[in-house]
């Protein structure tokens, strides 16, 4: 069997400008004092892969301009919009007092199973990523709507965050059939929400 290997000219990839013209996919990412600039460069990339309307990096992350950040996100930093904030729990109380739902990728007592997790229509999504030692603060995960866990089956129960920003972004948005999930590519590369 053959098959060729796409040129970077065939893959339809769009500017900056145009990615933030994009109608809104209803999902933002949220990190809580993520210590690692290559973490934070690799949220920015998987975020625009998905098509993030923001990335929220809070306390102690870093923040673009960065040489960590940029070389791990290609230039994603330039074209997902993003904001610094002091204090996550603040951020995730402004964010559900405008209508979004805060969901924290965590393993909790009550966490869904990533896979059992469907997107309601019409509902906004602000994930909340936790750092690298402590995962995502106690008091923002009781603040939280709701939290999801990616199952695991090994010895260590923990990911890479940058890992595990990927397969929630995966799941929540690029899954087709999920209710109010998904995303439609139209002519010219355009996506929208289903």
């Amino acid at each position: 069997m053959s098959d060729r290997k796409l040129l970077n000219i065939e893959l339809g990839r769009i500017s900056a400008d145009h990615y933030r013209s994009l109608p809104p996919s209803g999902l933002v990412l949220i990190l809580d004092n993520i210590r690692s600039a290559h973490n934070v460069g690799s949220a920015f990339r998987t975020g625009d892969a998905f098509r993030a309307d923001r990335v929220y990096l809070c306390g102690i992350c870093a923040t673009p301009p960065s040489a960590e950040i940029h070389k791990v996100a290609l230039g994603a930093e330039n074209s997902v919009p993003w904001e610094h904030v002091d204090d996550t729990l603040a951020l995730v109380k402004r964010l559900q007092a405008e209508g979004w739902t805060v969901v924290c990728a965590e393993q909790t007592e009550h966490a869904v199973p990533l896979q059992a997790f469907r997107r309601e229509a019409g509902l906004r999504y602000a994930v909340v990523f936790g750092n690298e030692v402590d995962g995502v603060r106690q008091d923002v995960v009781d603040a939280a709507d709701l939290c999801v866990e990616i199952p695991q089956y090994g010895t260590k129960h923990s990911l890479n965050v940058s890992v595990s920003v990927g397969i929630v972004l995966w799941q929540m948005l690029s899954r087709p059939g999920s209710e109010g999930g998904g995303l439609d590519v139209l002519e010219g590369g355009d996506v929208v929400r289903q």
